[in-house]
């Protein structure tokens, strides 16, 4: 647990950004708990409230909507980084997604009263969010651009460049969901680009 919290310290660090906020970061750490959730476990179901924002310490939590009774990857949230079903969490609305564990996982995790008292009373805290936000729309607006401009094959070669543990962690139709590629298109794709 103290390693986690250690590199959870590192990760806001590198998202602050401003070591005159590095005397905050305590408060922010002690109002985070462990959760662990095994392979396939929910860390919220669709039409469920999301009780929390997360740090992924280890593992991968799969982002998923059904279409047509079929399974699609919204986003894949890997080791190092925050998620949750944001607008449930913080509207305390029903969840319009799935998130499971393609793996099992160490998460720190916060409720969302505690959320909003850092956000308020935690300037480390307000800065973090703001910038996470931020970094966040500008990964939503490369994917939307690189799914309209960038062809499947494209697509893969700038996951194999920028991720190439998850083509290794996380199988072969997850991604291709993710990528908006068919599995028999990927497993294509792959057999060509080695």
């Amino acid at each position: 647990m103290d390693t986690f919290k250690i590199n959870f310290g590192e990760y806001l660090q590198s998202i602050i950004n401003d070591e005159k906020l590095d005397a905050l970061i305590p408060e922010i750490l002690n109002s985070f708990e462990y959760l662990q959730l095994n392979r396939n476990d929910y860390f919220v179901s669709k039409g469920e409230i999301c009780s929390h924002f997360c740090f992924i310490e280890s593992g991968i939590l799969q982002h998923s909507i059904e279409v047509l009774e079929e399974e699609k990857t919204t986003y894949l949230a890997l080791k190092n980084s925050c998620t949750s079903a944001l607008k449930s969490f913080l509207q305390k609305s029903p969840s319009r997604k799935n998130i499971k564990a393609l793996s099992d996982c160490d998460l720190l995790v916060i409720k969302v009263d505690a959320f909003h008292h850092l956000l308020k009373n935690n300037k480390a805290f307000h800065q973090f969010y703001y910038n996470l936000i931020e970094n966040q729309i500008f990964l939503i607006d490369d994917y939307r651009i690189d799914l309209l401009t960038l062809t499947p094959e494209e697509r893969y070669k700038k996951l194999l460049a920028n991720e190439p543990k998850l083509l290794q962690e996380v199988s072969l139709h997850y991604l291709a969901s993710f990528l908006g590629i068919s599995t028999r298109h990927m497993s294509r794709i792959r057999k060509n680009i080695k």
